[in-house]
C-alpha cells in the first residue's frame, strides 16, 4: 500500500522567511499539529544528516520517529526520510515566490504502510492528506498573523 500526497498553500510572508521557519526543527511543534514534541538528535544546524526525533498522534496512537534530512536547498527545497518509524516515510518541502512579499510551500509525503496498513489504505492515505493540509493552513495563519517568534 502506497501513499503519495501533496498539498500547497500560499502565505503572505516572503519565500525566505517561510522556508527559514518551516525547516527550523524547533518550530515543528507550532505549526505540525499532530506532534507532541520534536528534537533535533544531531548536533549543529540543519543540513543533510541531521536527525530529528518527532512524537505524532496519528490514527489514534502515539508514533515515535526520527526524520533524516538528506537534502537540503535552503529558502527553496528541504527533504527527508524516516529511519526509525512504524513505515518508510520521504517527505519534501518546496518554496516558491508566489509575487510581492508571498509565496507558496508545497509538501509531499510518501511512502509504504506495508502489509498491515493494506486493509486501511484509503483511510491512511486521506488522513495524511487531512493531515498536511491542516498543517499548511496552521503555518499560513502563524505567519500571517505577524507573531511566528515565540
Amino acid at each position: 500500500m502506497s501513499v503519495d500526497v501533496s498539498a500547497e498553500v500560499t502565505i503572505a510572508r516572503s519565500r525566505k522567511d517561510v522556508a527559514a521557519f518551516a525547516a527550523d526543527p524547533a518550530n515543528d511543534t507550532r505549526w505540525i499539529l499532530a506532534l507532541r514534541s520534536a528534537r533535533q538528535v544531531t548536533p549543529g544546524p540543519v543540513a543533510p544528516g541531521t536527525r530529528v526525533e518527532r512524537v505524532a498522534r496519528f490514527l489514534g496512537r502515539d508514533m515515535t520517529y526520527v526524520n533524516e534530512i538528506v537534502a537540503l536547498d535552503p529558502g527553496r527545497r528541504l527533504a527527508m526520510r524516516s529511519i526509525k518509524a512504524p513505515f518508510p516515510l520521504s517527505v519534501e518541502y518546496v518554496w516558491e515566490d508566489a509575487g510581492e512579499g508571498a509565496s507558496v510551500m508545497r509538501i509531499r509525503t510518501r511512502g509504504d504502510g506495508g502489509a498491515f496498513y493494506r486493509l486501511a489504505a484509503p483511510a491512511l492515505a486521506a488522513a495524511v492528506r487531512r493531515g498536511v493540509e491542516k498543517d499548511l493552513r496552521a503555518l499560513k495563519a502563524l505567519l500571517e498573523s505577524g507573531r511566528p517568534g515565540r
